[in-house]
């Protein structure tokens, strides 16, 4: 039951992926799914959401000083977590060629490795 649901799963999501296999690894999963891109495509979208409400809440405070700050802490956050998505990005990208994961070329085409 559990390998026909499994099935259902790689035929819908991850066409890619090969989840009957018993040499599949966590790493191999993830590179072949592309799970990280669409996490990380994910997390630049809510930064961009987070940034336009931010932003439109500064434009509609009309100087109060309290809707001011609430709308600057919100676009500082949002330009926190776009740092930290950068870094995780090549925190990832390292990981994976360290140990040597599949389809790694972001990492080799910034670095040149």
């Amino acid at each position: 039951m559990l390998t026909q649901n499994l099935d259902i799963i790689q035929a819908s999501a991850f066409p890619d992926a090969n989840f009957s296999g018993t040499n599949t690894t966590l790493g191999d999963f993830l590179t072949r799914s592309h799970l990280l891109e669409y996490v990380f495509g994910a997390a630049g979208i809510a930064l961009l959401i987070f940034m336009i409400i931010g932003g439109l809440q500064m434009m509609l405070s009309r100087g109060d000083p309290k809707a001011m700050q609430g709308a600057q802490a919100k676009i500082t956050n949002a330009l926190i977590g776009f740092v930290i998505i950068i870094i995780a990005f090549f925190v990832v990208q390292l990981v994976g060629q360290l140990f040597g994961l599949q389809n790694n070329t972001n990492f080799k085409q910034i670095f040149g490795l």
